[in-house]
């Protein structure tokens, strides 16, 4: 029989952003403390399963959640660019409905073709670099487990593609199964995803 092998792919913990933007990938955001309590959880959750590879998004605010979880295995933090969140033509503005970006008509061409989307990152290249980062992170942990921490959307657009459901949707929280701090695990037989879960340590 094969072995199985498991990546629990994990949405890093909130962050502190009272000024309430969008920060995509910009540096010096990081966990607030109710963030730093959510990794935690998540650390003593996956405390006795069998983790031999833990890697982040090179973005503080997933280093920081992935580092109680490293911590807790013995284990150091890798980190892996393609498990960052992605690139959006917003970043570094508010765009809250009716308040910011979105209200200036100047902004509007960018919204013209959601099932890209134009504002940012197409899905499918999301999905194709997410996919390479889990795989890669499954041949670290052969017969084992791996962890990954990356963001929200690069997170759902995962799930969608490994159980083949279209990549466009709504870019809101409600249409996403993907919470702070939730794990999203994939656990294959060989190269085959065999099943999948999801999980909200923070939750329970």
């Amino acid at each position: 029989m094969t072995d199985t092998t498991t990546v629990h792919v994990m949405r890093h913990g909130e962050v502190h952003n009272p000024e309430g933007v969008l920060y995509g990938r910009l540096p010096d955001y990081h966990l607030s403390d109710r963030g730093r309590l959510q990794a935690q959880s998540a650390a003593e959750w996956l405390a006795h399963n069998d983790i031999v590879y833990v890697v982040a998004s090179p973005l503080e605010r997933a280093q920081e959640t992935a580092a109680p979880m490293a911590a807790s295995h013995g284990l150091a933090v890798d980190t892996d660019r393609d498990l960052i969140e992605s690139w959006n033509e917003f970043e570094g503005e508010k765009v809250a409905p009716g308040d910011g970006a979105l209200r200036d008509p100047r902004n509007w061409p960018k919204l013209r073709n959601p099932r890209k989307p134009s504002w940012g990152e197409p899905y499918d290249e999301v999905a194709e670099r997410m996919t390479a980062a889990l795989h890669r992170a499954r041949l670290k942990a052969v017969g084992h487990e791996a962890v990954c921490v990356s963001h929200q959307l690069p997170v759902e657009t995962l799930r969608r593609a490994m159980t083949g459901r279209k990549l466009a949707h709504l870019p809101l929280p409600h249409s996403r199964l993907c919470n702070l701090s939730s794990i999203t695990s994939f656990t294959f037989a060989g190269d085959q995803l065999v099943r999948w879960g999801y999980s909200e340590p923070w939750g329970v």
